[in-house]
């Protein structure tokens, strides 16, 4: 009869060869998200909401559609400075009157340096309408504000606790949102598409993290 041989007791590190018990912090598996809005309450408040496993930076840069181009060069060299990196890297704005030429240059300059893009045209409201019903007509921000305040009976903006609010139809507005955009095709131009968004691209991306 074969006779198993019996354990030692020895460990790998016993002989002599050591096991790497170095533990795997949770931080070098968090992915790095730095959010810049153009707005420096009504967006940031909205992303700031977002409870996921991930480290999302939001900054509400205050300053207009090109330069928030700058700023986020600015964070990026920051966190490189620190021996950091963002693995995305978003600009979050609005066409908002700005002019055409501007607000598509500061689109095809932050693809050309890796910067994803989640723009409105008119405003950031457009996402929030989106919420309870799909639009396809060019409206003013003030008629925006006056749909929000009917669907809530008292709309502010940069209300705190929106995200909250809007998150049991989260999955409408996307879809309503990629309808939208679609519609466009294959002629699209972010300048003159009215209504618009890609703020559902943004919000898909920190959903895939979610707590």
């Amino acid at each position: 009869m074969t006779r198993i041989p019996k354990p030692s007791g020895r460990t790998l590190a016993d002989k002599g060869q050591k096991l790497s018990l170095r533990p795997i912090r949770n931080r070098e598996l968090r992915p790095r998200f730095l959010i810049i809005c153009e707005g420096e309450q009504t967006e940031p408040n909205y992303f700031r909401r977002f409870r996921v496993n991930a480290d999302v930076k939001v900054v509400g840069a205050a300053c207009n559609t090109l330069s928030l181009l700058e700023c986020a060069r600015k964070h990026k060299k920051e966190a490189q400075r620190q021996d950091l990196a963002y693995d995305s890297i978003w600009l979050v704005f609005d066409r908002n009157g700005f002019p055409a030429q501007d607000f598509n240059a500061a689109i095809q300059k932050a693809s050309r340096e890796n910067f994803k893009v989640a723009y409105s045209n008119e405003a950031f409201e457009v996402w929030l309408v989106l919420h309870f019903q799909y639009l396809d007509s060019a409206i003013s921000r003030r008629e925006y504000q006056d749909i929000l305040q009917k669907i809530f009976g008292v709309y502010r903006k940069n209300q705190p606790d929106m995200y909250e609010k809007l998150l049991p139809y989260q999955t409408s507005a996307i879809q309503r949102a990629e309808k939208l955009f679609t519609s466009y095709q294959p002629h699209h131009n972010p300048a003159e598409d009215n209504p618009c968004t890609t703020v559902h691209l943004l919000v898909k991306e920190l959903n895939r993290y979610l707590r």
